[in-house]
């Protein structure tokens, strides 16, 4: 059978077919391969391997074709020249930092980042000599000034977590460029299939696959897709001796993930828009953050960055810290836990939990307020969710 270029593909296709070169057993279904070593024909082709001058399987530290085949997948359906996968969306990230960064480097990061990137750039990069500086993911001239010669990479998630922020991915990949900078985009909270960072400007996109691209709480794992340069001089590299691996098992789970996605993500933003919508409404509620409403400061932005809004809805209670206690322990249905990206709806206190460990400066810095709840929206039926929050509100 002849090899089928998946770039002539839509990304449905893609991620249902792509990165399965069948076996001779013919199977229909992608196999797990659940071994951490390979067997040589020889010495002479073992050494080559190891070498680098022979393609092929090594060890399942870095080289595994269960692995090799999310890789493949996700590269595609992200229009992007290589991906290698991690343990986990943080790894992904710390990947990132050790393949590119070194002591005396600086990075720009949003504050509105996921806690532990906050953390990881701060207290562990920092230990090492990177200085880090984190700036409102909005404000573009903001972005500009604090770039300095020594700036490797700006660092973004847009969407931003959890009062779902939009960046300007085409304006500060330019300004990026400019200075001589990469640009590295946590495209987590919309997937390939609501945005699409390359085609932008990016450089770099990290994933944590635990959330959408699996979509159903299953596994932990991450990616970083690059271009092949970038990938093979400084990612791979910190992979092969780090050993943040992600398992067989795990990649096996987000490829069956991945084949649903695209009708996964529809579904779960028509009920995060009919929420948000819903909770504009509610008299207890002071504000919501969604970008599918026009009250959304970044509302066309989204229009014209995205496919669709997403499906993270934040919003807070006047009543602070104790009225978001009250609604959250009052759900019936709704799982309290700080994870998202499942067909089951989740809702967590972010000052308390996510972004629980940064100091309450730094919390109101990002704009994290006491009375903030985030709902990840699942896709039960939405006048479900809506009842089970309405017996908080």
């Amino acid at each position: 059978m002849n090899e089928i270029d998946w770039n002539d593909y839509s990304l449905e296709t893609q991620a249902i077919r792509a990165g399965h070169h069948r076996t001779h057993e013919g199977e229909h279904s992608l196999p797990i391969f659940a071994t951490s070593s390979y067997v040589f024909n020889s010495a002479e082709e073992a050494s080559l391997r190891f070498t680098g001058q022979l393609p092929g399987n090594v060890y399942s530290r870095f080289t595994n074709p269960t692995v090799a085949a999310f890789q493949e997948r996700l590269a595609l359906m992200e229009k992007g020249e290589r991906c290698l996968a991690f343990a986990s969306g943080m790894a992904a990230i710390m990947a990132v930092g050790m393949g590119l960064l070194k002591a005396g480097d600086h990075v720009v990061c949003s504050r509105g980042v996921f806690g532990n990137t906050v953390l990881l750039f701060q207290n562990y990069f920092g230990k090492f000599g990177v200085a880090t500086d984190f700036v409102d993911l909005t404000d573009l001239a903001a972005w500009e000034a604090a770039i300095r010669p020594n700036t490797r990479f700006l660092f973004l998630e847009t969407p931003s977590n959890p009062l779902t922020e939009i960046a300007d991915v085409a304006e500060l990949a330019s300004i990026a460029h400019r200075h001589g900078c990469l640009l590295v985009v946590d495209n987590c909270f919309c997937t390939p299939a609501l945005q699409k960072p390359f085609e932008l400007g990016a450089d770099i996109v990290v994933h944590s696959a635990t959330k959408y691209l699996d979509g159903h709480g299953r596994c932990v794992g991450g990616a970083v897709i690059a271009g092949s340069e970038i990938i093979e001089k400084s990612i791979y590299p910190y992979l092969r001796t780090g050993g943040a691996a992600m398992s067989p098992f795990n990649a096996w789970v987000f490829l069956s993930g991945l084949e649903t996605l695209a009708v996964r993500m529809k579904a779960h933003c028509d009920n995060a828009l009919a929420l948000a919508q819903w909770l504009e409404r509610q008299p207890g509620v002071s504000r919501v953050y969604y970008p599918g409403l026009p009250s959304h400061p970044q509302h066309e932005l989204a229009r014209r960055q995205q496919s669709h809004f997403g499906a993270i809805v934040s919003f807070e209670l006047s009543g602070g810290k104790e009225h978001a206690w009250r609604l959250i322990d009052a759900t019936e249905m709704l799982s309290i836990t700080a994870n998202l990206g499942d067909v089951k709806t989740t809702i967590t206190h972010p000052a308390t939990t996510t972004h629980g460990r940064l100091t309450p400066e730094v919390r109101a810095a990002a704009g994290i307020k006491d009375g903030l709840v985030r709902v990840s929206v699942g896709l039960e039926n939405i006048e479900d969710i809506k009842k089970d929050l309405l017996r908080g509100l």
